[in-house]
């Protein structure tokens, strides 16, 4: 067996392993979800996702941008990997300290007076601190061994679920539901240096100056995950202060439901990931231009198969899963879904990014979806309630991944390959 062959065959397994796990860990989630979800009501459940949001707003900036270079990284200083590892995580140690801090005063002072709503947000940011640790996933997914993230995320998350379900037992209040984010990170964290350690993983150390390198070409994802974050979590946190944490409630529930079966598309593009970045260092232009397509193609059509189901059983799903209580969620269900296509051709997009070092552009079309949403949801809230935040959300989401890119000379190449996957051109290699 060649090189080649191996190669392709780890990566079929390093996708196996992620791809199992996750289809557990949906079962276990789907369970525990729902019970949870039917416990708190549309209002507290609302709450819930309001301060994962306040909290997802932040973590753009607790990374650094460095998640979207740790691969490459690693593939790049094969000898320096311990130095790569610990550097970021101080790094991202340090910003993640800021951002819960930041979090509390802004809640504090964004939503004065609401005891109840200003400890569920503290508490829910509290994990951040933690998540500095997935740094250890980047290691292993470059060595094709996500067996071992995928055991650690999953007797965390195993954790995570017997504390919700002791929570629904006893009847606590949405404040110790709260916690359960933040409870899941520090598991996860102290898995993965377990499982570093038992690898061999070299021992890591912290370098200034690479460190300074690092932030350096980090620093483009910063703003850009910052915009990115702006109309991803905008739209929950503008539902909240415009109509009420019930609206929350079923937007949420409906992104929670078309959510359920992206770790799929995450776990191809995870898998993949490695492999367009060894073409691409190989010089082989051709293969990583051909790699991409595939990966574009497969991240597209099985996106849009999933909308066209989620369409036709938009209330079914939603009674079996929450009961007529969360029947309003059908139709944001029904808009939202067709977000996941673009969104995750974004999120596919940046090997091809990292690999031609155009990540300073990010900021342009990330800014102008941003600015787009804001002004979208503002609009569309007041008149669509909760489905008005999910129709905002598809039209900047296809304005950030598949329109600006266009008018960028540097990102056009990539738009380029974008369209020729989604006609299917490209796709199979020459003879």
């Amino acid at each position: 067996m060649n090189i080649k062959s191996i190669l392709k065959n780890k990566t079929a397994k390093n996708a196996g392993w992620i791809i199992g796990e996750k289809i557990v860990q949906m079962v276990v989630s789907l369970l525990v979800g729902i019970l949870t979800t039917r416990y708190l009501g549309p209002s507290n459940y609302g709450l819930i996702s309001y301060a994962n949001s306040f909290t997802a707003f932040f973590a753009a900036f607790c990374t650094l941008g460095i998640n979207s270079l740790m691969v490459k990284e690693l593939v790049d200083n094969d000898e320096d990997e311990g130095k790569v590892i610990g550097t970021s995580i101080v790094l991202r140690a340090v910003a993640s300290l800021l951002s819960v801090i930041t979090i509390i005063l802004s809640v504090s002072l964004i939503d004065y007076g609401e005891s109840t709503t200003i400890a569920v947000v503290a508490l829910c940011s509290l994990g951040l601190f933690f998540h500095v640790f997935d740094a250890f996933k980047y290691w292993f997914q470059r060595r094709l061994q996500s067996k071992f993230t995928v055991i650690a995320a999953f007797v965390a998350y195993l954790i995570t679920a017997t504390y919700r379900v002791i929570l629904l037992i006893t009847g606590s209040s949405v404040i110790w539901f709260a916690l359960a984010t933040s409870v899941d990170y520090v598991c996860l964290a102290i898995l993965l240096f377990i499982f570093y350690k038992k690898n061999n993983g070299p021992k890591m150390s912290f370098s200034w100056s690479y460190g300074k390198d690092l932030f350096s070409r980090s620093k483009h994802f910063i703003l850009a995950s910052l915009m990115v974050s702006i109309y991803a979590q905008t739209d929950k946190l503008m539902l909240k202060q415009m109509i009420g944490s019930e609206d929350v409630g079923f937007y949420a529930s409906a992104t929670t439901i078309n959510g359920m079966w992206c770790f799929i598309l995450a776990a191809i593009i995870d898998s993949v990931y490695p492999s367009i970045m060894e073409a691409h260092k190989a010089g082989n232009e051709e293969e990583f231009n051909r790699k991409n397509r595939q990966l574009y193609a497969i991240i597209f059509y099985v996106s849009m198969g999933a909308a066209v189901l989620f369409n036709i059983f938009a209330e079914l799903v939603i009674f079996i899963l929450y009961g007529r209580e969360f029947l309003p969620s059908a139709m944001p269900l029904r808009i939202i879904c067709w977000y996941t296509a673009f969104s995750y051709l974004g999120v596919a997009r940046n090997a091809w990014i990292v690999s031609k070092n155009v990540q300073k552009h990010l900021i342009k079309i990330y800014a102008a979806a941003a600015v787009a949403n804001v002004i979208l949801n503002v609009t569309l809230i007041p008149l669509l309630g909760a489905s008005g935040a999910a129709l905002a959300s598809l039209m900047a989401q296809v304005l950030t991944g598949f329109v600006l890119p266009f008018f960028i000379k540097d990102l056009r190449p990539n738009a380029i390959l974008m369209f020729e996957a989604i006609i299917l051109k490209g796709i199979k290699k020459e003879k």
